[in-house]
């Protein structure tokens, strides 16, 4: 759902003290133990900073282990998903999603790129945050949609929702310190934030393969930063700084992670917004795919006006005020879920 416009992003000259001497190897995605970001050991977690944004300002990726996400939790949610996606298409339309995709299914063929004929090859489901009937952002944010008869599915939903939240905390506030921005910099955007858990199904491409369409078509994701878990099948491939696709690896236990343009936005590109594809390996092709990326969302009146952290007098501000509701009205006109 949430994709904006391919574009190049060139690095910045912004700096900062906890600045990472040494460029990252460009031949794969760095790895990183976010164990290493709560160490009692100050010199741990700083070199952990530093690799993050060594990292996210190279590739605007990074993959994470030591994330303390259960696997088993992780692996219930496709379960329980693979039920739902296997089921008779009448049922899985009573779960139609809320308006602009924000919650519930997605049926294949809706979602495009920006500037794409072909519709990417997929359907999905939408989990959104639940709030108390009477907090200030309960009227804002649309009602979950839950099947009917999945048994453990709701529960399995909402605890790895959870669980992705408090890791896309600390991964911002690690990201933060790294420039040495006051605490809750960007977990105070977080805070509450409409983010979204979304349960991606590729079909086998022998029964959905149109024309030029792909299974995702390069795209930037236009949240904070997306924690994707373990996909089922490889497919994920980034454009790089110099113009090249790279793979990267569905590897079990990792959680990939990018940086989405409103992160970019308020970094002044310093952190960019990397276009990535999903494509499928000849191997692949007859197999279905699924993953689960968690689309970290600011709360719906957040300014995502460029921080002066990051204008200087050689990076002045890219980009006008506008709070993260409206950003994200843009986007999904853009590619065709709302009007």
């Amino acid at each position: 759902m949430f994709k904006s416009p391919t574009r190049a992003l060139p690095p910045s000259d912004v700096s900062g003290p906890e600045s990472v001497q040494e460029a990252p190897d460009r031949s794969t995605v760095p790895k990183l133990d976010l164990r290493d970001a709560q160490s009692a050991d100050l010199e741990i977690r700083v070199r952990f900073r530093q690799g993050l944004r060594a990292a996210l300002t190279e590739f605007g990726f990074v993959r994470i282990v030591g994330h303390q996400i259960d696997e088993a939790l992780i692996q219930s949610v496709y379960r329980a998903f693979e039920t739902f996606f296997s089921g008779d298409e009448g049922n899985k339309a009573l779960c139609n999603s809320a308006a602009g995709g924000q919650r519930g299914f997605t049926a294949f063929g809706l979602e495009h790129a920006k500037d794409q004929s072909e519709p990417d090859l997929k359907e999905f489901y939408h989990v959104g945050r639940e709030l108390p009937p009477n907090h200030p952002l309960r009227a804002q944010y649309p009602d979950n949609i839950w099947p009917a008869d999945i048994p453990g599915l709701r529960a399995a939903s909402l605890a790895l929702y959870d669980a992705l939240d408090t890791c896309a905390g600390s991964l911002l506030e690690s990201l933060a310190l790294s420039f040495e921005l006051p605490e809750g910099t960007f977990t105070g955007m977080l805070r509450e934030g409409n983010s979204i858990l979304r349960v991606l199904h590729y079909p086998p491409l022998a029964e959905a393969a149109t024309g030029e369409a792909m299974r995702a078509a390069p795209h930037e994701d236009i949240n904070l930063i997306t924690l994707l878990c373990d996909a089922t099948d490889a497919g994920l491939e980034i454009l790089t700084q110099q113009g090249d696709w790279l793979a990267v690896p569905a590897c079990a236990g990792e959680i990939v992670v990018d940086a989405g343009d409103m992160l970019a936005r308020v970094t002044n590109d310093v952190v960019p917004a990397t276009t990535h594809r999903v494509v499928t390996p000849d191997a692949a092709r007859h197999r279905d795919r699924y993953s689960l990326p968690y689309f970290a969302h600011p709360y719906p009146a957040c300014d995502l006006s460029v921080l002066q952290a990051f204008v200087g007098p050689n990076s002045p501000a890219k980009y006008p005020p506008i709070r993260a509701a409206a950003f994200l009205d843009e986007r999904l006109k853009e590619i065709g879920l709302i009007s």
